[in-house]
């Protein structure tokens, strides 16, 4: 198979592989001719298409046409333009759809006092400030020796923030930081701060709440005489709790697990992103949670998810998470639908909503039971929605600060970044698979070649349990570790 029409009422297919022009092609029980050499991933017109018409895939307008279209040509920037605006009004029409059947699946994590279950035990030291990010280095450097029995790794993430913001940025950094202090994959924590940046450690303790003293230690550098020499000794604290956590059996419905894409091409919404959808099904049919973010990508296809609000409340919510991304780029003077990268287009993708359409296959069918503002975790099992920009380490962040124990991070150009969760990446086609082979995990390629969705997403669901139980993925084995925080306003 050489095209694909994804949905009977498309206009355009997408090759599957590089098409050569003048070569004879049959999809959806009609021939054609291709009028242009036409890249894998890119769109060919299976119709007439007149100028100022809706260009159709996934069953939804993915753009207007610039001019007349004739069956064969190549379909792209040169000739489809976006139909967004900032306007639109949206309407609850409320849909539902079966989840798969699934038996009963669990996997290895350790289990903390407060119910959650991590599937890493690891040390974290978190910078209340980027003054500290070289100390927090250091003492990381230095406490090697700790990462030992049921320990899996010792690891900081440096960040430029903490001091010098306002407003909402200052509350972002607070909470953000705060939420990555409480995830169930740190076994013990070490927050370190200066001593005179405004995100005091007095104010990361309120916004912290109850801790757990044996698990969450905390340092001024300011007040130590040997930071280097305080850290290490609170370190060694740390590591005597958490080591006493061994991995034990518990039920998949303990996983919360973050969705993303970036470096997207043409293939991701046929391959990988529903790979992940299906995946997703499975996973809240077990009784897990799974967190879609990267708002400004579900811009032209918000009806999708719109539709699968389980109450006219979550709905509510939805729709103010998606206006006040609206009014976030208004505010700063921009267009909210000047999306698609450089790779983006490369790689076949012509329009937001072109992206949109292919970036919400990640969601699968669930109900949407929650939509979070950033910073905040997951309470409600099944299909969550989290406020985020698209940016694939401010998202993946946020991702893990709502409690994902691991990010599914779709890609069809590739990427070696890691966040603080486990991040696994998934290509969108066997090509990058082979090419990248230290950097992705899973090849959803396959789904291209013939390998059904379904399969797909049971092959996924497997490769998760497995992460979850210890299996390491290539950003781990490689100390690809990083944050990136959400920020809006002015520095002082």
């Amino acid at each position: 198979m050489r095209l694909i029409q994804i949905h009977p009422s498309d206009n355009v297919a997408v090759a599957l592989e590089d098409l050569s022009r003048g070569e004879a092609l049959t999809v959806g029980g009609q021939t054609l001719t291709a009028a242009q050499p036409v890249q894998r991933g890119h769109k060919i017109a299976l119709s007439s298409i007149p100028a100022g018409q809706a260009v159709i895939k996934y069953g939804c307008a993915i753009g207007l046409a610039k001019e007349d279209i004739s069956p064969g040509q190549w379909v792209h920037v040169h000739n489809v333009r976006t139909g967004l605006s900032e306007d639109g009004a949206y309407t609850y029409c409320h849909r539902t759809y079966d989840l798969p059947q699934v038996p009963y699946r669990d996997f290895r994590g350790f289990l903390r006092p407060d119910g959650r279950v991590g599937i890493r035990n690891e040390l974290w030291i978190i910078p209340t400030v980027g003054c500290v990010n070289n100390i927090a280095q250091q003492l990381v450097w230095e406490n090697r020796h700790l990462v030992s029995g049921s320990i899996d790794g010792l690891y900081t993430f440096p960040h430029p923030f903490g001091c010098s913001q306002m407003g909402d940025d200052h509350t972002q950094t607070r909470k953000l930081l705060a939420a990555l202090a409480r995830h169930p994959n740190a076994g013990g924590v070490l927050v370190l701060g200066l001593g005179c940046e405004n995100l005091t450690m007095d104010q990361f303790k309120a916004e912290l709440g109850d801790w757990d003293e044996r698990r969450v230690k905390f340092l001024v550098c300011q007040e130590a005489e040997d930071e280097i020499a305080a850290g290490s000794a609170l370190l060694e604290e740390l590591a005597g709790y958490a080591g006493s956590f061994y991995r034990t059996l518990n039920p998949a419905s303990k996983l919360v697990v973050g969705m993303k894409c970036g470096g997207s091409d043409g293939l991701s919404g046929i391959t990988a992103n529903p790979s992940v959808g299906r995946f997703s099904d499975r996973l809240i049919a077990l009784g897990g949670s799974t967190v879609l973010t990267e708002v400004p990508e579900m811009f032209g296809a918000e009806s999708i998810l719109l539709a699968r609000c389980e109450s006219r409340t979550v709905f509510d919510k939805a729709v103010k998470m998606i206006e006040d991304f609206k009014g976030y780029f208004t505010s700063h003077g921009q267009v909210v639908y000047e999306n698609p990268s450089p790779g983006n287009k490369a790689g076949g993708i012509t329009t937001l909503e072109d992206k949109s359409c292919g970036c919400v296959q990640k969601g699968g069918s669930a109900q949407i039971v929650d939509v979070l503002r950033y910073g905040e975790a997951v309470t409600k099992r099944g299909l969550n929605l989290l406020s985020g920009p698209g940016n694939d380490l401010v998202s993946a962040t946020a991702l893990t600060a709502a409690g994902a124990h691991l990010i599914l991070f779709t890609t069809g150009r590739g990427t070696p970044f890691g966040a603080p969760a486990p991040t696994v990446k998934i290509s969108t086609n066997t090509a990058l698979f082979e090419k990248k082979w230290n950097w992705i995990d899973f090849n959803a390629g396959s789904v291209a070649e013939g390998e059904s969705l379904d399969s797909a997403g049971d092959r996924l669901l497997d490769y998760v349990l497995a992460v979850a139980s210890g299996e390491k993925t290539s950003a781990e084995r490689r100390g690809a570790r990083e944050i990136s925080i959400f920020k809006d306003g002015v520095v002082l």
